[in-house]
């Protein structure tokens, strides 16, 4: 009986981890329709603080669809995946919208390039050889605030100091940087693990 349980517990588990249209995962896609609207916004309308709002509220259901999957239980693979790409998506096209007036941008972008490019890669490596869904830790949030308080701040404060400016891009670059090595180590060590799991 004990087994049996045991069994539908892990088929019950099984079955949420493949879950789609569960309300984390709205949330990520709404983040996803809403990079076009932030480009139109601050390239063809100019509109920096529409800009700034509309980036809030994509903060705002990232927080939220994070909490309701702890809480309620809907963490699922797809999530896992379509979360962070909302994330990385939204922020690339928002740096890259700012690199017009704000040329240093490009130092947070290109390491942010870098390591999306190097998480996915190693990312790929982890789902096929450990069979698992890696999920985002400490640092890459730590990064994710950085980067949008360095957003943020460059839309809502039109004439910002330079010197703001220079201290926000290399605080931003500095944590990026930081979860990029840690994520490095991590994705690695699962592969070498999975690797050696396999041999024996």
């Amino acid at each position: 009986m004990k087994q049996s349980t045991e069994l539908e517990k892990d088929k019950k588990e099984i079955t949420d981890k493949q879950k789609v249209f569960t309300i984390p995962n709205i949330l990520s896609f709404i983040r996803i329709l809403l990079i076009p609207i932030i480009i139109w916004l601050y390239c063809a309308k100019e509109n920096y603080l529409w800009t700034a709002y509309i980036l809030i509220i994509s903060g705002i259901t990232d927080i939220v669809d994070g909490f309701i999957a702890r809480k309620f239980n809907m963490v699922s693979d797809l999530g896992k995946i379509i979360d962070p790409v909302a994330d990385k998506f939204t922020q690339g096209a928002a740096l890259i919208c700012l690199l017009f007036r704000f040329p240093l941008i490009w130092i947070p972008l290109a390491v942010m390039i870098m390591k999306e490019t190097f998480n996915t890669i190693t990312g790929i490596l982890v789902i096929k050889k450990a069979k698992i869904v890696p999920s985002s830790n400490w640092h890459g949030k730590a990064a994710t605030v950085l980067l949008y308080i360095m957003i943020v701040a460059h839309l809502f404060w039109y004439d910002l100091p330079s010197y703001v400016s220079l201290g926000l891009i290399i605080a931003c670059t500095i944590m990026v940087t930081i979860s990029f090595v840690l994520y490095g180590i991590r994705y690695i060590g699962l592969i070498k693990n999975a690797e050696t799991t396999r041999e024996h």
